[in-house]
């Protein structure tokens, strides 16, 4: 398969500005949300075609992409979108268990009403994104949340080592999002309700099952393909 793509999905990238990082993005999200799935044939010109740039930022972001584990540089076959094991999954997943468990405790410690009312609006957004069968936006919203909870936690080392995991976190949930559905808010309202509360222990443990549950739907899905 090569790296052919739905009419419209990606917007030609302006020139002016540092086209090589506009470019790495902009195949990072393509990636990222699936639009380029794993194993695809990512063919230079194809990606250039679609950008509406030369080759070389393309080459050059594929590069880079391999070096960070997103793309597999094959002898005489060219570039492939990484196809992750089950193994880097669950190994990724479960960091993401302890960083957000960890954070959760952290909003509840000092938790304020700006915070808990930006997490609620949050949870509203992904909620009608669920019931819009809308699943871009529901996982787009769901890293939003995420996030949120990062951001409050107010701990910037532990920020620094969530925004690591972030991406490939989305990458591994967009599979699994349909199936997460409604239950993945219900989860979310719950950490709101603990760490409102300031329940410490309560938001790390409700977070901590909710990541788990995410995680436990992932493999669930691999033992079915």
């Amino acid at each position: 398969m090569s790296a052919g793509l739905p009419q419209g999905t990606v917007p030609r990238l302006e020139r002016p500005g540092p086209l090589r990082e506009r470019v790495y993005e902009a195949l990072l999200e393509l990636i990222t949300t699936r639009a380029l799935r794993p194993g695809q044939h990512l063919v230079e010109s194809e990606l250039a075609g679609h950008l509406g740039v030369s080759r070389q930022p393309v080459r050059e972001a594929l590069q880079r992409l391999n070096t960070e584990g997103w793309v597999d540089l094959r002898p005489a076959q060219g570039a492939f979108v990484h196809e992750p094991t089950e193994q880097e999954a669950d190994q990724l997943l479960s960091v993401r268990t302890l960083l957000e468990s960890e954070a959760a405790r952290l909003v509840a410690a000092h938790s304020g009403s700006a915070g808990i009312a930006a997490l609620e609006a949050l949870c509203a957004k992904g909620e009608q994104a669920v019931a819009d069968d809308d699943m871009d936006l529901a996982v787009a919203t769901n890293a939003e949340f995420h996030a949120k909870v990062m951001e409050l936690a107010g701990n910037l080392v532990l920020a620094e080592l969530a925004a690591q995991v972030d991406r490939r976190v989305r990458w591994y949930y967009t599979p699994v999002a349909r199936r997460r559905g409604t239950q993945s808010w219900v989860e979310h309202r719950e950490i709101v309700a603990a760490i409102s509360a300031r329940d410490e222990e309560g938001a790390t443990a409700v977070m901590r099952a909710h990541t788990e549950r995410t995680r436990a739907t992932h493999h669930e899905r691999a033992d079915k393909d």
